[in-house]
């Protein structure tokens, strides 16, 4: 089954449950992980299941980041506000660096979070995806 990690900044949760309705029935196809605020909204808004980690200041972008260094994470979508200060600056730099590291295909906008969803769709073993590794989605090996 096909794993994203979905994180939104404060500034951009309202464009994420927008995205995310529009996006339900697809998503609902995929496991997905979520940093705490945003996984609360996307349960309570969209419907859709997803495992809550921890708020992104209190290390949630740097769990996301650990997923995706151990091959558990097949793409992440993570709505930066570019507008805003953050304290975790620090972490959120990691998170975007482990992706470009480990070749994880990263969506920080919505235009780029609506082509992964293109892409996701239109790979051939999308339904039955049953890897030992959800890197094997993008061929990165």
């Amino acid at each position: 089954m096909v794993t994203l990690a979905l994180i939104a900044h404060d500034g951009k949760k309202a464009d994420l449950v927008a995205w995310a309705t529009f996006n339900r029935e697809i998503l609902a196809r995929c496991r997905l992980v979520a940093t705490a605020g945003t996984a609360r909204l996307l349960r309570n808004k969209v419907g859709l299941e997803v495992e809550p980690l921890r708020a992104g200041p209190e290390g949630g972008d740097l769990q996301v980041g650990a997923r995706v260094v151990e091959g558990q994470v097949n793409a992440v979508i993570f709505l930066v506000d570019p507008m805003d200060k953050h304290p975790h600056k620090p972490d959120i730099e990691a998170l975007l660096r482990l992706c470009n590291v480990h070749n994880v295909p990263l969506a920080t906008n919505v235009a780029t979070a609506d082509c992964l969803m293109v892409w996701l769709t239109q790979r051939q073993d999308f339904v039955n995806l049953e890897q030992k590794d959800p890197r094997d989605l993008c061929n990165l090996h």
